[in-house]
């Protein structure tokens, strides 16, 4: 086995343990509501967050052939092998902060920061206008929609419901969380697991394993695997964080923000073929069903800090990966 063979296989299953911390530190997204509303036990929801992850990620390779290559130029050779090493490096090590102190901050942007970060190090080349078009606009768009979507579903829901028995109507939207909680783990898959499938892919394509950015069969199924298994070894500092202390929700009120989530998910994935954040889509439409109630009602101080981890992540994650590629350049060489 030669030492490039030896570099790509290190980095598939460096890549496959960021797909696992991914499942674990994003796991919240799709639970923390049915928990926080007593709709599903935690490991149940856990459960059928991995089984809808899995089948989320088994649907598009769109996203996936953005991140493997429109954000950077695929590297070549043991050099650019180093690259997507130590991108992965950052990706990882700030997920493990942020997971830590148990703020619900962006894997995705976490991965892309990574990206950017290593190939600025390596002086390789960085698509900045695809940056830009598949990230950045994305990235602020996603939760201002999440926002705007889940105030207006909820208060369609408060309308409607207005005159109904107020003990009926919570057991009917406990009981639709199950499937708001399948469909935002759904959307989660179709999001998610597919950066892992674009960074692997890359890796592929600067080894001289793969002739062009297209997802092999095996790379879908062992990213889709990984992050499965990672849901299901669950994240509850994060859940403590999404599903109590940002908003008190009601079973309603989760339904509608879950509801809207996986719509803005699945679109973006399938449609659109950009990665936005979970964590994003997820916290701003939690903050938009809790504003219908009043602004107060959305504890502010708590959103504050969640965005300021937002804001901290592409460079972070940036920072963490250059220098873990000048380490890894000067043991290397």
């Amino acid at each position: 086995m030669d030492g490039a063979t030896l570099a790509l296989i290190v980095i598939v299953v460096v890549a496959l343990a960021f797909d696992y911390t991914n499942g674990f530190h994003d796991a919240a997204n799709a639970i923390a509501v049915a928990v926080s509303t007593k709709a599903l036990t935690p490991r149940i929801a856990l459960a059928l967050a991995a089984v809808a992850n899995l089948v989320g990620a088994l649907i598009s390779t769109k996203v996936a052939t953005t991140v493997g290559g429109g954000i950077i130029d695929p590297p070549t050779g043991s050099g650019g092998l180093q690259v997507v090493f130590a991108a992965l490096v950052g990706a990882i090590a700030w997920n493990l902060i942020t997971w830590y102190f148990g703020l619900p901050s962006s894997s995705t942007h976490a991965l892309i920061g990574g990206l950017v970060g290593a190939a600025l190090a390596a002086a390789e080349s960085v698509k900045w206008s695809g940056i830009v078009d598949k990230v950045v606009v994305p990235m602020l768009l996603s939760p201002l929609v999440g926002f705007v979507l889940g105030y207006v579903l909820m208060l369609i829901i408060l309308w409607s419901f207005r005159n109904r028995n107020a003990h009926r109507t919570e057991r009917g939207f406990r009981r639709a969380q199950i499937a708001s909680s399948a469909a935002m783990a759904f959307g989660h898959g179709t999001q998610d697991a597919q950066k892992t499938m674009g960074i692997i892919t890359l890796a592929l394509v600067t080894s001289g394993h793969l002739k062009g950015i297209h997802v092999p069969l095996w790379v879908i199924f062992a990213s889709a695997l990984a992050m499965g298994l990672g849901t299901y070894s669950g994240g509850f500092r994060i859940i403590r964080t999404l599903g109590r202390r940002v908003i008190q929700l009601t079973p309603a009120s989760g339904f509608a923000a879950q509801t809207v989530a996986s719509g803005v998910l699945v679109a973006t994935a399938t449609v659109f073929a950009v990665p936005i954040s979970t964590t994003h889509v997820t916290t701003a439409s939690i903050m938009g069903v809790g504003a219908t109630r009043r602004l107060s009602a959305v504890r502010w101080g708590v959103a504050g800090n969640i965005v300021v981890a937002w804001v901290l992540t592409l460079p972070a994650a940036g920072l963490v990966a250059a220098l873990a590629y000048a380490l890894t350049h000067l043991v290397v060489g």
